[in-house]
């Protein structure tokens, strides 16, 4: 994890991800600070934080080089499809490169 840089894509945003008391107590129980990435709106649902819930699951696991594209699929019906807003599914795709030599370039074409 010390060696890996994590960037996480596209994912809704912290002000349209509301969940129920089963979501927020599956991330809440182990780990009552993840508490703060939840904005009760009435008194059986929250807004999550998913992007931070997710870099902060990262930093326990040992992953110290973690980024957020900071894009909300949900927000941002140009770029993005989101079931959540439409009611349709989509497709989107992320890849993963392993470098072995860490002065490795990477090239695309």
């Amino acid at each position: 994890p010390a060696r890996t840089l994590v960037w996480l894509g596209p994912a809704i945003g912290p002000d349209h991800f509301e969940v129920g008391a089963d979501v927020l107590a599956a991330f809440c129980d182990e780990q009552p600070d993840n508490k703060e990435l939840f904005r009760q709106t009435d008194n059986e649902h929250w807004l999550a934080d998913l992007p931070k819930l997710a870099e902060r699951r990262l930093a326990r696991a040992g992953f110290s080089h973690v980024y957020a594209s900071g894009l909300c699929t949900y927000a941002d019906a140009d770029q993005f499809f989101s079931y959540r807003r439409d009611g349709e599914t989509g497709r989107m795709a992320t890849g993963i490169s392993i470098l072995t030599d860490p002065g490795e370039q990477q090239h695309s074409s």
